[in-house]
Formats: structure tokens, C-alpha cells, sequence
């Protein structure tokens, strides 16, 4: 289970022999001492300590106890690494955060708003920026200074997620709030729509479109088309129709992507609406081939 959960890790970060691996030193440690970095991991970058030896073996020897206890036999602990659990490890994401922010969404009120907030703000220090504050012993600057947030907006841009790895839904609400405030978001690498290149102009007073009835609180004139669009060997929906309508073109070089497959959408997720975007049929598994991969990589 190791050995499977280690090349698969090693696979993802794009490391397709071991060998390339000793030494690369492509991660940063977070909770380890000086002590441990020095005997284990020498030359990584290791900027707030943490755990000794000591402390790993203590660590270790208490796992062992709760697996096998001498008086009772009963089943091992969850401890909540993975999915948040009652009793385990905290998790940011909680579910009770989770139910706070939808609760806040959707009741559109800023006072279940400000609730979700101070849950955030006093929840327990889980990141190493919630030990971080604001310096307040500078003066502010003048704010003639500070660009307008219209200007800041235009940096602003998502990720690249293709429609599938994303819902539809998601994918046009993401373009359309870029789009309104002067940002960019990204395409992915799986097509997109025609239909969401043209402005949205039958759009009602109640915010709904006939056009794009899945989508809610659309305004007149709202765009869906992606201002970034990639493009890379072997991939799925790249048109002219699609270049066209990209006010920026990402083009994937030397990704670093590991050799073999790529990028995978499985075949339950190909839908007939996305198999007709990347010129597919549905239920088929879509997968970058090898070779392109290893080309453009």
C-alpha cells in the first residue's frame, strides 16, 4: 500500500523514475526541526521547525499503542486526515463552515454573512498564515496612491479547469464574473460552447435567459465566453471558431506533465453536451494519447 500510494504520488508530481527523485529537492518542509532536516533532508528549505526526533518517535510509539491495545481489540481510530470527523483532525472546510457559508449564499443577508465571518475568524489556527497579522505601526498610504479596484480587477484571473472537471453551471458562472469585472478566466483544456461566445441578451427582469436557463441573477449584456483559452497537442474542441474568441491564447510547453497519459475524464462524466464540445462520443473515456503527451511536455 506504500510503495502503490508513493508511485502514484511520484507520478502525479511528474517524476516517472525514482532516480529523479533523490535529491530534487521540489518541496519546502513545514513541521520539522532543524535536527531532522539535517539528518534526513539536508539542504531543504525549512522556514518555521517544528517536530524533533523525539517528538516523531513519541509520535510513532502512541500510533502503535492505539493500534494494538493490550486489554481491548477494538477497530482502529479514524482520525479524520481525509474527510473531517466529529473527533479528528480539524478541518478548515468543515461541514459546520461548509453549512454557515451556503446558509449565508443563500439567504442573500449580510447579517448571516458577518456570522460565517466570525466563525472564520475565530476558528483554530490551521494554516501558517493564521499566524500572521497586519503590521500596524506604518502609516496608510494616501489613497491617490492606490489603483482603482477596476484596474486592480483586470489581473484577476481563475484557473484553468475544463467543463466536466468543472459542472457547466460552474464554468459559465466563473467566465461571466470575470468577464464583468474586467478579469480573465481560463478555458481549461476541454472546448467550450459556441453558444457562449455571443453576449447574452434575452435576459429578463427576474435575471433568467432562455439561452442559458441553468444560470440565475444574469444581467443584460452579461458575456460566458472565456477570456483565456488553451491549446495544446492532442487535445479536445480547439476550433478556429474557439481561437477566435480568445482575447488570450495559453499554449502548454514544457508542462512538465509525467510521460504516459494525461489529463483523464472518465467515461461516466462524458455527457452528450461534452462529448459534442470536444468531438466525442458519450460514455467514451477521454484521455490525452501518449505520444502528444510526451510531445508537448
Amino acid at each position: 500500500a506504500i510503495e502503490a500510494g508513493l508511485l502514484k504520488i511520484l507520478s502525479k508530481m511528474g517524476i516517472s523514475l525514482l532516480s529523479s527523485y533523490h535529491g530534487a529537492q521540489i518541496f519546502e518542509a513545514i513541521g520539522l526541526s532543524q535536527e531532522v532536516i539535517d539528518l534526513a533532508f539536508r539542504g531543504t528549505v525549512s522556514r518555521v521547525g517544528g517536530m524533533t526526533l523525539a517528538d516523531l518517535a513519541r509520535e510513532g510509539m502512541v500510533n502503535h499503542q492505539r493500534a494494538f491495545p493490550e486489554l481491548t481489540s477494538k477497530k482502529l481510530e479514524n482520525f479524520g486526515f481525509i474527510q473531517a470527523r466529529p473527533k479528528g483532525e480539524y478541518h478548515i472546510n468543515s461541514p459546520e463552515m461548509a453549512k454557515l457559508l451556503h446558509k449565508a449564499i443563500e439567504s442573500g443577508q449580510p447579517a448571516h454573512y458577518e456570522i460565517y465571518r466570525a466563525h472564520l475568524r475565530s476558528r483554530t489556527p490551521t494554516a501558517l498564515r493564521d499566524l500572521l497579522d497586519f503590521r500596524s505601526d506604518r502609516d496608510p498610504i494616501p489613497l491617490e496612491e492606490v489603483e482603482p479596484a477596476s484596474e486592480i480587477f483586470k489581473r484577476f484571473a481563475t484557473g484553468g479547469m475544463s467543463l466536466g472537471a468543472l459542472s457547466r453551471e460552474a464554468h459559465e458562472t466563473l467566465a461571466i464574473a470575470m468577464n464583468r469585472i474586467g478579469g480573465k478566466s481560463n478555458s481549461g483544456e476541454g472546448g467550450e460552447d459556441p453558444e457562449r461566445y455571443l453576449p447574452i441578451t434575452d435576459v429578463g427582469p427576474d435575471g433568467t435567459s432562455a439561452r442559458f436557463p441553468h444560470l440565475k441573477g444574469l444581467r443584460m449584456g452579461d458575456n460566458a465566453s472565456s477570456a483565456v483559452k488553451q491549446v495544446a497537442s492532442g487535445r479536445f474542441g480547439v476550433t478556429p471558431e474557439y481561437l477566435l474568441n480568445a482575447r488570450q491564447i495559453e499554449i502548454k510547453i514544457a508542462q512538465g506533465a509525467k510521460p504516459g497519459e494525461g489529463g483523464q475524464l472518465p467515461g461516466k462524466k462524458v455527457s452528450p453536451y461534452i462529448a459534442k464540445l470536444r468531438r466525442s462520443k458519450p460514455g467514451v473515456t477521454l484521455i490525452s494519447p501518449p505520444p502528444h503527451h510526451d510531445i508537448y511536455s
